[in-house]
């Protein structure tokens, strides 16, 4: 069947369902398709039985509920298919929504998937959120205020980091959501915090690129501004989002000089931007970059009910709640950076690691590498070890690597997968940031063949992929 089919008949069997027990995972993507589906159903009088989970395994199989609900996945189930094969699910119970690889059950049981990964390249980069949007708009099409996020969660899961913008249906949703007076798209530099950061610290933060004689200087970024009249003192602060289309087209045109007269490539200087102009200015709701980090800090804290309430429109104590986690979040993660660098990584041949033991929480691990690598060699990928509270036998692994590493022919998922089934554990992700669990005691010689698979595809280069 086709991607329309599929989703008209997700969409029916969910508008059908008595009762659903919506499952999701904990991170931005996650969050915002749980909440595109359970504001669809809510609004259908369907009742919802909520249940997050940071990764579909044995050990969060016994957290779906064993009833006649209608079992719906949203950003995980495709490929742990046969978990489900295993405890007994009924095919005609299950409706999975997802964009990560499908593994179909060892068994033959079919389950129902709409999975973006089916459907050619104009699906490829779309989330789980975005296949969400789809449902719920096919199930009524006043759900179109939805596609607000779809719009966040795509780009939390970095739908857009590769091409500087969304691309596809998941470009299409952000157009619908446009149409619909719930989004502004705009050309603007690819920095974070365009909404809420001072634009000297948004500049000097810029790693992918980095700026030369900016990235990592806020002085130096501060003195720019104040040469080309963004700042009238050097104890100005505005934000990008504050500045007027000729203040913009200035800023971008002196960055892009100072970059080409160093020799660097402007190509990923400047990135489509999504603003949400229904929400309050300075907040990290603003635009989606911000709103997907908000709901990240909440799953990563184990609050993914927080995020969900403000994705449903709260914006005093759960909104309050989400601010707090976040700032916290924030706070963790510039430690676990400094807790990196100062450590130092191993450099085997193609990738640098390290293992922080249970000193920082395995949610978060990721994140600080991805952090780190910026001021570490980001011509080669990162890879953390980290222990996992409830799971003693096992390692987490996250790896993170940059767009330029991809265009030699990397692809951290395939090798964090293979490898990880070697030594008898699972992984996953993108091909730009991935993550793994393994046994505990493997550790070194699993970097050790991660290290020889990402050799082996640098050798095989991007024309042969």
């Amino acid at each position: 069947m086709g991607v329309v089919e599929d989703i008209s008949r997700a969409a029916d069997r969910l508008a059908e369902a008595d009762a659903v027990s919506l499952i999701s995972h904990i991170d931005a993507d996650g969050i915002t398709s749980f909440s595109i589906i359970n504001q669809a159903l809510s609004r259908e009088g369907i009742p919802v039985t909520p249940v997050f989970i940071r990764q579909l395994e044995p050990m969060t199989i016994p957290h779906i509920p064993k009833d006649d609900t209608l079992k719906v996945f949203t950003d995980l189930g495709s490929g742990q298919q046969g978990l489900l094969e295993e405890a007994e699910i009924r095919p005609e119970d299950v409706v999975i929504l997802d964009h990560h690889i499908s593994q179909k059950a060892p068994n033959g049981t079919e389950y129902f998937e709409v999975n973006s990964q089916f459907y050619g390249e104009e699906y490829q980069k779309c989330s789980a959120a975005g296949v969400a949007y789809l449902v719920a708009r096919r199930m009524n099409a006043a759900n179109t205020d939805l596609a607000k996020l779809a719009v966040v969660g795509n780009v939390g899961d970095m739908m857009a980091r590769e091409t500087c913008r969304l691309t596809g249906i998941a470009h299409w949703i952000a157009e619908d959501a446009e149409a619909h007076g719930h989004l502004k798209m705009m050309q603007g530099l690819n920095c974070y915090g365009l909404s809420t950061r001072a634009l000297h610290l948004s500049l000097s933060n810029c790693d992918d690129p980095t700026i030369p004689g900016i990235s990592g200087k806020p002085a130096k970024a501060i003195e720019l501004l104040c040469r080309i009249g963004i700042y009238d003192t050097p104890s100005a602060s505005r934000t990008f989002e504050e500045l007027d289309a000729e203040e913009v087209q200035r800023l971008s045109s002196t960055v892009a000089e100072q970059m080409i007269a160093n020799g660097e490539s402007v190509e990923r200087l400047f990135a489509e931007q999504y603003f949400f102009l229904d929400e309050a200015e300075k907040t990290p709701l603003r635009n989606a970059s911000e709103y997907a980090t908000m709901l990240n800090a909440c799953g990563r804290w184990a609050k993914p009910y927080i995020g969900a309430a403000v994705c449903a429109g709260d914006r005093g104590v759960h909104y309050r709640e989400a601010e707090h986690m976040l700032r916290h979040h924030r706070s963790i993660i510039r430690e676990l950076c400094e807790y990196i660098l100062e450590t130092g990584v191993k450099r085997l041949g193609t990738i640098q690691t390290i293992n922080i033991g249970n000193r920082y929480p395995d949610t978060i691990a990721g994140i600080g590498a991805g952090m780190a690598l910026s001021k570490l060699n980001t011509n080669k990928p990162i890879l953390v070890l980290c222990e996992v509270e409830d799971e003693p036998d096992f390692l987490k692994v996250s790896m993170r690597t940059y767009e330029k590493v991809l265009r030699r022919g990397v692809n951290l998922q395939e090798a964090l997968c293979s490898a990880a089934a070697e030594f008898g554990g699972s992984g996953g992700g993108h091909n730009i940031a991935a993550g793994a669990y393994i046994p505990k005691g493997c550790e070194d010689d699993f970097c050790r063949r991660v290290n020889e698979l990402i050799q082996a595809q640098l050798d095989a280069g991007p024309a042969n992929r």
